[in-house]
């Protein structure tokens, strides 16, 4: 097993991909261990899922046999190949729970998918980011739509093209990374501690609200929905919780 899930003391799900000999390189056998072990996350009653991986790389390459097999077959094959990838971008991209990247070294190619898809994603210092793909004559195809999503059309346009390597700093200006630190342990665990700190009910539905919300025109069905959501989450146990608390002045009983 090249990836592996791990419940934390503080009720988190972390994913961790370790092929650090191959870069962490996605394979068929890799892309299916990660579908497994998300939706495995996914039906757990957890705060959070982290994604992470061994070594000094994020993602550095695709695996060499398997671009070669990927060569070798035809269409119908590719097609199917394809859509396991793609599956693994939505089951991640449509995750209940909070999402967590955290990315060190070279993060080239698929890789940016599955920083794009997930929630929240944080960077060392010293990372680097690559759209690839056209240098082999490919293109970004089954991730554009969450990368797109993620930095902007107008960026897409450029990076897409050019498969230049950008620095820490320029994913964060492009929206792909939320924070760039030098100690990339440390800024997750503080941010995870924000996370649970929060009413675990309330952040499943904020991300609801979100996927719910973006895109769409501010009309009277969307002033309607977010006005019963309010309402709803109110009256619940925990929002009625996390009242009851901040007029008493102390912690509410998530914060344990």
């Amino acid at each position: 097993m090249s990836v592996t899930l791990q419940i934390t003391k503080s009720n988190v799900a972390v994913l961790v991909l370790s092929r650090p000999e191959k870069r962490n390189a996605f394979n068929e056998q890799v892309i299916q261990e990660l579908i497994q072990c998300i939706e495995h996350a996914n039906s757990l009653n957890v705060r959070a899922l982290v994604l992470k991986t061994e070594g000094e790389h994020f993602s550095a390459r695709a695996d060499l046999n398997w671009m070669k097999s990927m060569a070798n077959n035809d269409f119908s094959e590719n097609l199917a190949d394809s859509k396991q990838l793609a599956k693994l971008m939505h089951v991640l991209a449509s995750s209940p729970l909070p999402t967590v990247c955290a990315v060190q070294g070279a993060a080239f190619g698929g890789a940016l998918g599955l920083i794009a898809c997930c929630d929240i994603a944080i960077c060392q210092d010293n990372a680097q980011f690559c759209l690839s793909e056209v240098k082999l004559g490919l293109i970004p195809a089954v991730i554009s739509p969450y990368v797109i999503r993620a930095i902007g059309e107008r960026a897409a346009r450029r990076y897409f093209l050019t498969a230049e390597i950008f620095d820490a700093h320029t994913a964060k200006q492009l929206g792909l990374i939320h924070q760039v630190t030098g100690k990339l342990e440390c800024a997750l665990d503080q941010l995870l501690e924000t996370l649970i700190n929060n009413g675990p009910v309330a952040v499943r539905a904020a991300k609801q609200l979100i996927n719910d919300v973006a895109g769409h025109d501010i009309n009277e069905q969307i002033i309607n929905l977010t006005a019963e959501r309010i309402a709803k989450i109110r009256v619940s146990e925990e929002g009625q919780e996390g009242l009851s608390a901040f007029f008493e002045k102390r912690p509410p009983n998530w914060q344990k």
